[in-house]
Order: C-alpha cells, then sequence, then structure tokens
C-alpha cells in the first residue's frame, strides 16, 4: 500500500498538475481563448441543441436512435456532478481554507479549453455505432495517429477506473448518506444494483434519456437552495467573497485548491470534478448528432463551467456561508452540517442524502457508458458488453456495502495513467481541433450555420468516415 500510495504521490503531485494546466494554457492561447469568446455561442447552440436540422445532416440512414446534443451534455453532466460537487468541495475547504475556491475557479476556466480540443476531436473521428454514433480518446487515438496499442491501453484504463472503480465510490457515497437514516448498505446496494441494471441494459438511448430528465431537475434544485442559502446570509456574503480571493494565494490555500479543489474525496482519491482534459468526456460527446464538430465542442466546454463555476461554487457557498467550523469533519458531513445550520437539524442531511442519491447515481450510469463504448473499440463480441454489465452490477453492489480504500487508491493510479494518455494525444492531434475552430467562425462569419466537410481536412478525410 506504501508503493501504491508514493505513485500516486509523484503522479498527482508533481506529473498530473502541471500538464493539466500546461496542456490548459496552450489551448486557451492557440484557440484564442475560445472558453471565453465563444461562451455565447455555446448557449445558443445549446439552446437550438437536437434540432432536426442537424440531425438530418450529420446521421446516416438507419440510425433510428438519434443522441441529441442536450443528451450528450446531459450525460456527460451526469458523470462529472457527482460526489465530487458535495464532498470533494468540502474536503478542498476543510484542506486548503476558503482560498481552494479560487483554485477551482482558475483550473475550471483554464481546463474548459482542454475540454473543447477533447470534444471537438472525438466528434471528428467519431464512428457509426448499431444504434448511435460512437467515438472518444481511443476512437482517435487510432484513427488520427495510427496506434492501436496507445488506444487499447486507454481504453483499459478508462473501462477500469470508470466503469468498476469509480462506480464502486458513488454507490459507496450513497450507502454512506443513507445510513444516517438507517439504512443499511446492503438494502442500498440492493437497490441500487437492481436500479443500475434496469438502465444501462437500456443501451445508449435509455441511459441518455435518463440522464436528459434527472440530472437538470436535480441540477436546478441545487442551485435553487444555495440561492436561498446566499440570500439568507447575503450581509456575509462580502466577507466570503473577500477571504476566498485574500487567502488563494496562501501557501495552505495553494495545496488545498491546486490538488484539493477538484478532489472527490480528499487529495489522493481526488477525481478532478470538471474532467476536462482526462478523456471521459469526449466519450458521450461524440455520440451527438451535429453539423460540425465546433458545435459539441463547445457545449461541452459549457459542461466545465456547469460543473464547476456553478454546481461546485453553490457548495462552497453553502459551507463557508453558514460560519461552522471544518474542523474535523468529512467532505459529507462538512456539507450535511452546513445545511442542518441553514435548515435545521436534520433537514440539511435529507437534502444532501436525496442530492447524492440522484446526482451519484446518474454518475453511475454515465460512468458505465464509458466503459461500454471502450470495450466495443477493443472488441464487437457482443458476451463481453453482457459480463462488462454484471460486474458493473456487483461492483456497485461491492461498493456500497465495503471499505474502498485500497480501490480508490488504485483508480487514481489508473485514472492519472489514462489522463496522461489523452492529453499527449490531444497535444498530438490538437491541430486538428484548431483548423476546425477556424473552419467555424469563417462560416459563422459568413452568416452560416457551420456544416463540416470531409474535404475541409483532406489528409484525414478517409478516417472521419461520418462526415
Amino acid at each position: 500500500m506504501e508503493t501504491i500510495n508514493l505513485i500516486n504521490e509523484v503522479l498527482w503531485s508533481y506529473v498530473m498538475i502541471g500538464m493539466l494546466l500546461a496542456w490548459a494554457v496552450y489551448f486557451t492561447i492557440a484557440t484564442g481563448g475560445v472558453q471565453f469568446r465563444m461562451i455565447g455561442e455555446m448557449f445558443r447552440l445549446l439552446a437550438a441543441s437536437g434540432s432536426r436540422h442537424d440531425d438530418a445532416r450529420s446521421q446516416g440512414e438507419g440510425h433510428h436512435h438519434r443522441v441529441s446534443s442536450f443528451q450528450a451534455f446531459a450525460m456527460s453532466i451526469a458523470s462529472r456532478v457527482g460526489t465530487g460537487n458535495l464532498a470533494g468541495v468540502a474536503t478542498a475547504i476543510a484542506l486548503g481554507g476558503p482560498g481552494a475556491v479560487m483554485w477551482m475557479w482558475i483550473i475550471a476556466l483554464l481546463g474548459s479549453a482542454n475540454a473543447f480540443v477533447e470534444s471537438t476531436l472525438a466528434q471528428l473521428f467519431k464512428v457509426r455505432g448499431e444504434h448511435s454514433f460512437r467515438g472518444g480518446p481511443a476512437y482517435y487515438i487510432l484513427k488520427g495517429i495510427g496506434k492501436r496499442w496507445w488506444a487499447v491501453i486507454f481504453a483499459v484504463l478508462i473501462t477500469v477506473t470508470f466503469g468498476l472503480a469509480f462506480n464502486s465510490v458513488q454507490s459507496n457515497t450513497i450507502a454512506q448518506s443513507l445510513q444516517a437514516f438507517d439504512i443499511s448498505p446492503t438494502l442500498t446496494g440492493i437497490v441500487l444494483t437492481v436500479m443500475t441494471l434496469l438502465v444501462i441494459c437500456g443501451g445508449i438511448t435509455r441511459i441518455s434519456r435518463f440522464s436528459q430528465v434527472v440530472v437538470p431537475v436535480m441540477a436546478i434544485a441545487y442551485i435553487i437552495l444555495a440561492l436561498a442559502v446566499t440570500l439568507i446570509n447575503i450581509t456575509a456574503l462580502p466577507d466570503v467573497l473577500r477571504s476566498i480571493f485574500e487567502q488563494a494565494f496562501d501557501f495552505r490555500a495553494g495545496i488545498g485548491g491546486g490538488i484539493g479543489a477538484t478532489v472527490m474525496m480528499g487529495i489522493k482519491r481526488g477525481l478532478f470534478s470538471n474532467e476536462a482534459g482526462e478523456g471521459s468526456a469526449p466519450n458521450v460527446a461524440a455520440t451527438a448528432a451535429v453539423s460540425h464538430p465546433v458545435k459539441q465542442g463547445l457545449i461541452q466546454t459549457l459542461g466545465v463551467f456547469t460543473d464547476t463555476l456553478v454546481i461546485c461554487t453553490c457548495t462552497a457557498f453553502i459551507i463557508l456561508l453558514s460560519g461552522n467550523p471544518v474542523g474535523g469533519l468529512n467532505g459529507i458531513a462538512l456539507t450535511q452540517n452546513a445545511l442542518d445550520a441553514e435548515l435545521g437539524h436534520g433537514l440539511g442531511s435529507v437534502f444532501v442524502a436525496v442530492a447524492i442519491f440522484f446526482f451519484a447515481f446518474t454518475s453511475i450510469v454515465a460512468n458505465y457508458y464509458y466503459g461500454e463504448t471502450n470495450i466495443r473499440f477493443i472488441t464487437p463480441t457482443r458476451g463481453y458488453i453482457f459480463v462488462y454489465r454484471i460486474v458493473v452490477g456487483a461492483m456497485v453492489f461491492v461498493g456500497a456495502v465495503a471499505s474502498l480504500d485500497f480501490v480508490w487508491s488504485m483508480a487514481d493510479i489508473t485514472m492519472a495513467l489514462m489522463t496522461i494518455c489523452n492529453l499527449a494525444a490531444i497535444m498530438v492531434l490538437g491541430k486538428y481541433a484548431l483548423r476546425l475552430l477556424k473552419d467555424y467562425r469563417r462560416q459563422r462569419s459568413q452568416g452560416k450555420d457551420p456544416v463540416y466537410h470531409s474535404s475541409t481536412i483532406p489528409e484525414i478525410s478517409s478516417e472521419t468516415e461520418c462526415w
């Protein structure tokens, strides 16, 4: 275990943070600050997503189960918004103080450039599946770089990390939150397993429809609650904001924020909540039916903002405005304690338990799909998907009843290696995303609704089968 912890320390403290920020700064500059300059376009596209106009031009005959841009957006948010937003943010504040929140914002603002590039590439190199498009880093590594071994390594790492390990953690968090109401972990595990299998056996279309309904409802409810808490404590808001900015570059806040602010359950157990550059969201981004790859790249960039600048900030304000000390409490307990202080004893715990259930369950469902699409990349044999679904169900149950220290430590390693694989790939292929962005801007400046044709980048036209 000491060796595993040492590997995690090196990967996360010295490799991962540096690579993510270096790539984020580079792509922010190379795209001309796409995440800032085109935020209005992001909202416009999201509002118009799923139009028959886009579907008709981007979807081939025989593909009846279309995934709209909004459904793909909701699925990626379903994976991003989980225990990290309620427990991880609390842990970051406990470890790094209020200044950690500033680091969350900085990472989200810069890292969204990585999200734009990886999701645009996923659209460019997507393939036609049985019922919908498929794609992601494994696909663009193979088609864009031509290295199948590299692509397979990524596919294995993301399947293990998201489909198995992270799903165990999500179910464990749900079980912990429900124990406060004397609901046994075993019962929670059984119910979660049945629910998970019912949803995932319906395939990508059922997953996307489920996420489309549940995620916005829960996110809006959580935002409304956070706004209510903020309004009740409006006089304390200036002091909270001052503490965030003043402590942002304090040494303790720097460590807690730069590493811990985006953690899921602690520094070494962290999942970067917005997943920008990690290679997970592109698997969903590729499923959308759009007329130009940049459209989904922009929409997925908005997902990073939604996760961190909105949902995570809600949790931060709830905790900091409560005025309660954070010492000695873990993530979930800290969030529950803060809401109890505002809503009355017990009410905060109930709301957090409900929110965690829906946020974490939608994460389980979306995480499953990351594994499925990558297994399909490795092998077309349908039997493996059936086995994978059973294993996912089993891991959901195990996660609810077990201690996951070892699983989390191993997941940190596979996630770090997975992210390194993806960052290296988008650095090689990023030039195509930049050319696509230039083409998109040119068409928009001409008053057109951008449409991509493979002839725009002729050297890879044979690898872009959907365009």
